[in-house]
């Protein structure tokens, strides 16, 4: 648990104690040094571990002398020498000679001190000779916790030992030395004289939130509230041992919604922090009171409140480390925890008075309403008021989550004896808390308007926050919306916000027809009300259902009109949102370039003012735009923003994946692709479910292998049977058909491949994008091939590139130019298959198309070798056909190898019966004898291996076109 975020420091330092005499880990107190220390020691003691896995000085179980010294134990001449040599048995210094062996016994309280005045020098004299007699009867490990504790006699003798010792590394004996050493955040060691020269210096860092969270949450093995856990990763700022802490004085509060970001700090904290700081004269104390309560605290905002010198009460503070002034003016703790620990160590009376200071001084309506409520902290139907203003006033500002912050507080200083206004103050703080994305507190607050209040118009307003606040999750929310419309009738507008939500959870759970007629209705019942909002979004909801039905001409019609309700293309995010949708259509239609000029200019406009949501389709919308371009390593860059915004959404998880596939790797992206068909499984969002499933099944198309191409069989299969059911049409689902039937022509399935693109000609409206026919031509190339008509695949896969080299779209070429030449290259057609290659590999090089630039690379591999072996090799198979003949020839039935490669039986008979043409061959027994003969032709081994450690035949190896490995051959049949 406490190493929690720590495993990659752990690693380092260990890789660097196996090389250096010397590790010394290093930063502010509580941040785990101690813990790392230990846990390092563990390492290199462990009995289990593999000596060959330790440093050479440490390949036995080293000797420990270790000593932890504390604060008390500085003033305490050789304290740390004691503790540091108790294991040492006197028999070791017996063999010293007698003035240092007097001196020594004498610094560890084992005899007289001499009495000659010489005692220092000699006791540093004694401790090298031990040290040195130690490390060469075998490994040594010194081990100091604390090193900043040290006193300091024994600090110099320390110094003195490792100046003479030779390190553990060079010729001779040495000591190695694991340390650590307290300094101030951004400090550098002062006792690295402690330690061998050569001493590596690893800072301890602090933890991100996520690992805060995790370690709170093992520690406590519960979740605290939302607002709890982030107010103690604020506070914490990553330390651990504040954390655990905080955490664990966390779960026995309830702190209220709206209050400040300050969890409870326990006593004892408390007492560590501020020990000597509560020493202080009592102005200096009231002075670091306020200024824990302000939320921008300044010298001038302190001497407004009246307080008479804060500069030099805090030049006080700062000599003890607990705050500062800046050059500016500005006042700045130390931690975030000092600033919580001074808040709490004040009776709660100290702190209200604080605040009603601080709401007199400041003038900002935000601050002030703040400073107000917490220095009333009862029911005020006046403090109400000025709050639930100010939170309007913060959500202007663009603010949300303050706004959020300030209606919760209204909400708790509203009289019981006013149950419209608390619950219009409830419904409030919902919108703000759905504006900032805290999903968990707007639920919770329309949850409690919706259980408890008897107005249909709130009940309608709470539904509507649920249902933002669902994100994509919409699958469930089929009664909340019909419950709704009850409450709604004979009131347009909210009508036509619920109809618009039965839309938009129509369009994700691929109800098309329905999702149509809902945005439809929603549109007229908005235009009736003047509820130009709601008109727009459902006009824009009405495009994308006619986009994916593949009617781009009235999703563009669709789209026209809400733009021009809206105002143009410089309103507000719906606006935004509208031009974002135009750029998708642009880019399915193959205008790339209009498509990201449209984007980055929206990206541009938005700057910080948008919502997440909106943030991160804009950033999803821009990945799937640059790897259509091209531009991987830009697409890769854009991916990792969307996953700062919301990590672990469907959209995030589906544009890291479609970037890895463009520029990372094939394991990174069936990884991530995994990932977003759970999360869009989970949501009930089909929508995304299609685009997750799709680029699973282009990840798993990357290695060109039948496995692969049955696990993109798999993915996309179901890709196609969703396209079907939500009568879908659109570009990217003609592409994903095209990948269906690649997939399927890399396992031989020749006649489905067939019957995929038939279906998808017939879906593909007239005027159909070149890219889509392109994809769609590339796969029937690939199809004729695998019949066995090279030239036909050819001609169709040279029709592929010319569309594509016109278009430009990069990432397609380079997949067309890699099919070209494998089908080149099988045909014996080694300058074409070589030209296209390596155009493919020089693009996919250029446009950083990592994954591409691999597939091509294998195969002018591939071709290479093919070259070298000349035509002795055997005849060129397919990846699928050799995988046959392998098995085959090792004796597998035709259901076995089926049951094997995911594909049926006739789809074997097939292609064994290609085998056999190729090998000229009508038989098993003379398919075995054929390939031996081929084996013995090329000097290849019978049995060699493949990239996933299968036994493979030498047969596939030399068919396929790899290098084959001179072995002396064995007999092909391998059953028992």
């Amino acid at each position: 648990m406490l190493l929690t975020g720590r495993r990659a420091l752990l690693d380092a330092a260990r890789a660097q104690a196996a090389t250096r005499p010397g590790v010394l880990l290093h930063g502010p107190a509580g941040i785990g040094k101690s813990a790392l220390l230990d846990a390092l020691v563990d390492a290199l003691l462990d009995p289990l571990v593999d000596a060959d896995a330790r440093p050479d000085a440490l390949a036995a179980t080293p000797a420990v002398l270790r000593c932890a010294p504390a604060a008390p134990d500085t003033g305490l001449p050789f304290a740390g020498l004691v503790a540091l040599f108790a294991p040492v048995p006197d028999r070791r210094l017996d063999a010293l000679p007698p003035e240092p062996r007097a001196a020594l016994r004498a610094a560890l309280l084992r005899g007289r001190e001499p009495a000659d005045g010489r005692g220092l020098l000699a006791v540093r004299l004694a401790v090298l000779d031990v040290l040195r007699a130690l490390a060469e009867t075998g490994p040594l490990l010194l081990v100091v916790d604390g090193l900043q504790w040290l006193d300091e006699p024994t600090a110099e003798v320390l110094a003195f030992a490792m100046r003479h010792l030779r390190a553990g590394t060079g010729p001779g004996p040495g000591p190695r030395m694991l340390a650590t050493e307290r300094v101030a955040d951004g400090g550098q060691p002062g006792r690295l004289r402690c330690c061998p020269a050569g001493t590596v210096e690893l800072p301890v860092p602090p933890l991100t939130d996520g690992e805060t969270a995790r370690l709170v949450r093992a520690d406590l093995d519960a979740d605290l509230p939302p607002a709890l856990l982030r107010a103690v990763q604020q506070t914490a700022a990553g330390n651990p041992y504040y954390a655990l802490e905080l955490g664990r004085a966390a779960r026995h509060v309830r702190t209220p919604a709206g209050f400040p970001a300050a969890p409870p700090v326990p006593p004892r904290l408390r007492d560590l922090l501020l020990a000597e700081a509560r020493s202080l004269p009592g102005p200096v104390r009231h002075t670091l009171l306020v200024a824990s309560a302000a939320a921008r605290p300044t010298l001038t905002l302190l001497r407004a409140a009246g307080l008479p010198d804060p500069a030099a009460d805090l030049a006080r503070a700062e000599r003890l480390g607990i705050a500062t002034a800046d050059a500016d003016g500005g006042v700045r703790f130390h931690h975030p925890v000092l600033r919580a620990a001074v808040h709490a160590d004040v009776p709660e009376h100290g702190r209200r008075q604080a605040h009603a200071l601080l709401a007199r001084t400041v003038t900002a309506p935000v601050e002030r309403a703040r400073h107000l409520a917490l220095a009333h902290p009862y029911e005020d139907e006046a403090t109400a008021r000025t709050l639930i203003a100010a939170a309007g006033s913060a959500r202007r500002d663009g603010d949300p989550g303050a706004a959020h912050d300030l209606a919760a507080l209204a909400v708790r200083r509203t009289p019981a004896g006013l149950p419209a206004e608390r619950a219009e103050r409830l419904l409030a703080a919902a919108e703000y808390a759905c504006d900032a994305g805290l999903t968990q507190e707007a639920a919770e607050a329309a949850g409690a308007v919706l259980a408890r209040s008897d107005s249909a118009v709130r009940r309608v307003r709470a539904r509507l926050v649920l249902l933002r606040g669902a994100g994509q999750a919409l699958e469930g929310a089929g009664d909340l919306i019909e419950e709704g419309l009850r409450d709604a009738a004979g009131d347009p507008g909210a009508e036509a916000a619920l109809h618009h939500w039965a839309a938009v959870r129509g369009l994700l759970c691929g109800e098309l027809a329905q999702a149509a007629r809902h945005a439809r209705r929603a549109a007229r019942q908005a235009a009736a009300a003047g509820d130009t909002d709601t008109a727009v979004g459902a006009l824009a909801t009405l495009a994308r259902v006619r986009s994916l039905g593949g009617r781009p001409d009235a999703a563009d019609a669709a789209l026209g009109e809400a733009l021009a309700l809206a105002g143009g293309a410089d309103g507000g995010p719906e606006s935004r949102r509208l031009v974002r949708m135009r750029a998708i259509l642009a880019l399915d239609s193959d205008r790339v370039t209009e498509a990201r000029d449209q984007v980055v200019r929206l990206l541009a406009a938005i700057g910080g003012s948008a919502g997440a949501e909106e943030l991160l389709a804009t950033r999803v919308a821009l990945t799937r735009i640059q790897v259509r371009a091209g531009h991987c390593r830009e697409a890769l860059h854009t991916a990792a923003h969307c996953a700062r915004v919301m990590a672990e959404a469907a959209p995030a998880l589906y544009a890291a994946a479609l970037a890895a596939t463009a520029g990372g790797t094939a394991e990174e992206a069936r990884r991530l692709a995994a990932r977003a068909v759970r999360a869009s499984e989970a949501d009930g969002d089909r929508l995304f479910l299609l685009r997750a499933l799709a680029v699973l099944g282009q990840a798993e198309l990357l290695g060109g292998d039948p496995r692969g191409a049955a696990a993109a069989v798999e993915a996309l299969q179901r890709v196609r049977e969703l396209g079907e059911a939500m009568s879908a049409a659109d570009p990217p689902l003609l592409h994903w058909y095209a990948d269906l039937a690649e997939a399927l022509v890399v396992l031989g399935e020749t006649d489905a491949a067939g019957e995929v693109l038939g279906d998808a000609r017939a879906r593909a409206a007239e005027g159909a994008p070149g890219s889509v026919l392109a994809a769609l031509e590339r796969a029937e190339g690939l199809r004729e091939a695998a019949l066995g008509r090279a030239k036909e695949g050819a001609v169709r896969l040279h029709a592929a590139v010319d569309l594509v080299r016109r278009l430009p779209l990069p990432v397609e070429l380079v997949r067309a130019l890699i099919a070209l030449g494998a089908v080149e290259r099988r045909a014996r057609r080694r300058n074409a298959a070589r030209a296209a290659l390596a155009e493919a590999l020089e693009t996919a090089g250029r446009i950083g198309a990592a994954p591409l630039a691999v597939r091509a690379g294998d195969e002018l591999a591939r071709l290479d070798a093919g070259e070298r072996g000349g035509e002795a090799g055997g005849p060129e198979l397919t990846p699928t056909e050799a995988r046959i003949a392998e098995l085959v020839g090792g004796g597998a039935t035709n259901r076995e190898v089926a049951a094997e490669l995911f594909i049926s039986v006739k789809t074997v008979e097939g292609a064994l019966s290609r085998v056999y043409r190729k090998f000229g061959v009508r038989s098993r027994t003379a398919l075995a004898h054929a390939m031996a003969v081929a084996v013995l032709a090329s000097g290849a081994s019978a049995i060699d291996t493949a990239d996933d450690d299968r036994p493979r035949t030498a047969a596939t190896s030399v068919t396929a076109g790899q290098s084959p490995r001179p072995r002396v051959p064995r007999t092909l049949d391998t059953r028992a």
